[in-house]
């Protein structure tokens, strides 16, 4: 029931029985969030050590290589990839002293900024991408079966969706992953 006081809606709070997990779910759950810990922290690891790049970084290097000259508008590129946009201005930071991206205006908007990859940044991503793909393959995509893959990618595209978020299919530039 609403309630408007004061020129304000207020809802009136229930309380609700919690839908508890079944064993099942619970098990399921549980091996889902340790899975994911695991995998991103030892594909991280790997990447980083191999490379220098952090995982974030690394993402947002794929993404701007996919969209070549044009680069990405920097709103965009936290919406992609689901990081906040202070997050994201961080790390372009980060990567912009490095000279492997750089920020420049939007021709389009004068508040907008474009980030965009540099050769060096291109070339950085090329070399770190053997390597990554090599982690990837032995921590999960080797480890799966094919089917089990493609159920796992399709319940993260089933969750995202439900968020609200969409994963775009790649565009890739280097080699397929």
């Amino acid at each position: 029931m609403n309630d408007v006081q004061g020129g304000a809606a207020t809802v009136e709070r229930r309380t609700v029985e919690p839908r508890w997990l079944d064993p099942q779910q619970q098990r399921d759950w549980r091996a889902t969030i340790t899975g994911m810990t695991y995998l991103m922290r030892a594909i991280s690891s790997d990447l980083e050590s191999e490379s220098g790049f952090s995982m974030a970084e690394y993402e947002l290097l794929v993404r701007l290589s996919e969209s070549l000259e044009e680069g990405v508008r920097m709103a965009e590129l936290a919406e992609k990839i689901a990081h906040s946009r202070s997050r994201v201005t961080h790390t372009i930071a980060r990567l912009e002293r490095r000279g492997i991206v750089e920020r420049i205006p939007a021709s389009d908007d004068r508040r907008g900024v474009i980030a965009r990859i540099t050769a060096e940044g291109m070339r950085r991503l090329t070399e770190a991408a053997p390597s990554h793909v090599e982690s990837v393959r032995a921590r999960l995509v080797d480890v799966v079966s094919p089917e089990e893959l493609h159920q796992l990618g399709e319940a993260m595209r089933t969750a995202l969706a439900a968020a609200g978020l969409e994963v775009p299919e790649p565009n890739p530039v280097l080699p397929p992953e």
